[in-house]
């Protein structure tokens, strides 16, 4: 959440527990600042989310007439608002911002008129990645229609009988979550139409898992789970530090990945696909296996990752990586995902969606950024700041 709120894990709670958490109702444009996590980040409260509830993860900041909402969460975010949380910060293993000191940050007294500038930026960046995200569900709607799952709803039926021959001598699974109808069900529909197995289509590579004792605050971005999405990757929060990366360069330099590479998850949130647009000098963890296409006649690779995001894989990554405290998905199970072919033209139609999405989604983060300078370039030229 930097100037944006995203909805993916949104949930649902019942009316009897929204009225007991009430003084956490949102109004339009309240102030968002997460406290937890990536805490620091800030975002003004749209009129689609009035009266949705926040967590523990977040504060909401009600705001007096004399200060624009956008410009306050723009300066939130950016470096002078993000040392105010740094300095703020307390405990180690689990960093959180101190609630009582966020009511001390001292914020810059800007020109109403400069303040107006800042939202009407943000507001372009908020149109910007709203067509984004409309491409986006056309290229997936698509992709359900050509493989014949645009409607298709899965069984709510949690159980099934299978004999012995059935089931654990062909799986070498017992718990009975991993033979739900709805996984079957999926697979089958898939299977109807042409499809091949993940291993076929791509070569899997693995990164490494240096340790703690490699993490620095500079040196080459570390890219955990957490750093990604299925629209880009964030900052990362770790780096590996410079002796560890000139005693292993070698080492390092092979694992950067490069343009067209697919990052996809194996370890806690898995099944997280991302394709990087450029190459990148960084390194992954090895949570984080890099998939590249072995064939672009065959399958593209917008298009497959546009699949490894798709209920498709995310109920195979689910029934596969089940049964254990922290999920973990096997690189041999991962091999064995059924993946559908549809015709190259579609394909490329859908990877035009994509990469239409992905520019105008970036874009809107030029734009944000653009604010955030902005702000900062006034704070530092201003004597009244």
């Amino acid at each position: 959440m930097r100037n944006y709120i995203d909805l993916t894990d949104i949930v649902y709670i019942a009316t009897a527990q929204d009225e007991e958490i009430k003084r956490s109702r949102l109004k339009e444009k309240d102030v968002l600042l997460t406290i937890t996590g990536s805490y620091g980040k800030s975002a003004v409260v749209p009129r689609s989310l009035i009266d949705a509830n926040i967590n523990q993860h977040s504060v909401k900041i009600t705001l007096k007439e004399n200060i624009n909402p956008y410009f306050l969460s723009t300066f939130l975010n950016s470096k002078y608002g993000k040392f105010q949380s740094d300095k703020n910060i307390v405990g180690i293993t689990r960093p959180a911002l101190d609630y009582e000191a966020i009511k001390n940050f001292i914020i810059p007294n800007a020109p109403k008129k400069f303040q107006s500038h800042i939202e009407t930026i943000i507001l372009e960046s908020e149109k910007t990645n709203i067509q984004s995200q409309q491409l986006y569900r056309q290229a997936e709607e698509l992709l359900l229609e050509n493989i014949g799952l645009k409607n298709f709803k899965p069984s709510q039926e949690n159980k099934n009988i299978k004999t012995l021959k059935e089931s654990f001598l062909k799986t070498a699974r017992l718990d009975a979550e991993y033979y739900q109808p709805k996984y079957e069900e999926i697979i089958t529909k898939v299977k109807e139409k042409k499809f091949e197995l993940l291993g076929n289509l791509v070569k899997i590579e693995k990164s490494i898992e240096p340790g703690s004792d490699a993490y620095s605050e500079d040196g080459v971005p570390f890219v955990r789970v957490s750093d990604y999405n299925k629209f880009g990757i964030l900052k990362p929060e770790k780096c590996l530090s410079q002796i560890f990366c000139k005693e292993n360069k070698s080492l390092i330099e092979k694992l950067y990945p490069k343009k067209e590479t697919i990052l996809f998850s194996k370890d806690g949130s898995v099944g997280i696909a991302y394709m990087l647009l450029n190459d990148i000098e960084a390194v992954t963890s090895g949570a984080i296996l890099h998939l590249i296409v072995k064939n672009k006649k065959v399958i593209l690779p917008e298009y497959l990752t546009l699949v490894l995001n798709s209920q498709i894989i995310q109920q195979q990554a689910e029934r596969d990586a089940g049964g254990s405290v922290i999920a973990h998905w096997l690189v041999n199970e991962i091999q064995k995902a059924v993946i559908p072919l549809i015709d190259h033209k579609i394909q490329t139609e859908i990877a035009d969606l994509v990469n239409k999405s992905f520019a105008l989604r970036q874009e809107s983060e030029k734009l944000l950024e653009q604010a955030e300078k902005s702000v900062e370039e006034k704070i530092e030229n201003s004597k009244q700041f």
